[in-house]
């Protein structure tokens, strides 16, 4: 798979346990949120959403990386919003029971960083 915004993975995030998402989990802070996109090349804070697009060849490698991502979100317990296209795919991370971003979702992009890299 190929990327437009290749990256190096995030390690650190990625290494870390992943969270319940329970009600009342905490959200991160304007401070904390700025520290952990820093580390996620290309993802950006969109309504309420760490969202990036990645782009690819063709349908066929789209389907690969959707695959991938729910792999991944069904071993973490947590789902993306995922629009999917013929050459590239959207995802966004947010913790709906939280009612915004936790550190989970930042967790979790990393995890998809981590297929690219």
């Amino acid at each position: 798979m190929n990327s437009s915004t290749p990256s190096a993975a995030p390690t650190r995030l990625a290494a870390l346990a992943a969270l319940y998402c329970n009600p009342g989990a905490p959200r991160l802070g304007a401070t904390e949120l700025k520290t952990e996109l820093g580390a996620l090349s290309g993802w950006t804070l969109t309504a309420g959403k760490i969202e990036k697009t990645f782009r690819f060849a063709n349908w066929y490698e789209t389907i690969a990386f959707v695959n991938a991502v729910a792999w991944i979100a069904n071993r973490q317990d947590h789902h993306p919003d995922l629009s999917a296209h013929y050459d590239h795919c959207d995802v966004a991370w947010s913790t709906h029971d939280a009612g915004g971003i936790t550190l989970n979702d930042c967790i979790c992009a990393a995890r998809v960083e981590q297929l690219l890299a």
